[in-house]
Order: C-alpha cells, then sequence, then structure tokens
C-alpha cells in the first residue's frame, strides 16, 4: 500500500520545530518493512526533521480498523531535499490479559 497522509499526525504540542525532535502519530494496515522503504514518508517530508519520531500503529484496515496487529516507532535518520528515511522499527511488545 501507500502513505495515506490522512492517518498522520503531530503527537502534542509540536512548538519547538527544529529545536528539538517531534513526535507523530501514523495508523495504517501496511506491514511495518514497508513503512522502513526510503521515501514511504516522502508526502510529509516538509514536516519531518533528523531525529523526529513516529509512533506506528498497524491495524487490520486503517479507515475502519477492528483490531490492533503491531505497533512500534521509527526515527527519522536521513532527510534530502527530495526524501526521507525512517529507521527500522521499533517494536512494542504488546499483550492483553483481561
Amino acid at each position: 500500500m501507500a502513505f495515506d497522509k490522512k492517518h498522520f499526525a503531530p503527537a502534542g504540542n509540536q512548538s519547538a520545530r527544529g529545536l528539538a525532535p517531534q513526535m507523530f502519530t501514523y495508523r495504517t494496515a501496511d506491514a511495518p518493512a514497508t513503512l522502513d522503504t526510503a521515501g514511504y514518508f516522502n508526502e510529509v517530508r516538509g514536516l519531518l526533521e533528523l531525529g523526529d519520531t513516529i509512533l506506528r500503529v498497524s491495524v487490520d484496515n486503517a479507515d475502519t480498523p477492528t483490531s490492533v496487529t503491531t505497533a512500534g516507532f521509527h526515527v527519522v535518520v536521513n532527510k534530502s531535499a527530495t526524501a526521507v528515511d525512517v529507521s527500522d522499527t521499533l517494536a512494542l511488545t504488546m499483550t492483553d490479559t483481561d
């Protein structure tokens, strides 16, 4: 699949842009390895800086989710005038004991 901007959003106060890393959230049905591909986040390249973190939540259907499949963090590790590259996912361990 492809990046879908409607599921990408800043998390919290973003007023320190350029002075400190920012946090973003993203919901997707794409596999984590798809997001790791250089250029996946190019559509929001103007919002991202080196060191920014994206919290990814992978679901069964991004528009109408019924279950979470995985979650993890990606860090912007390279940004050029034309492309953004993020780190491989740092996976979160998820349990539900109830």
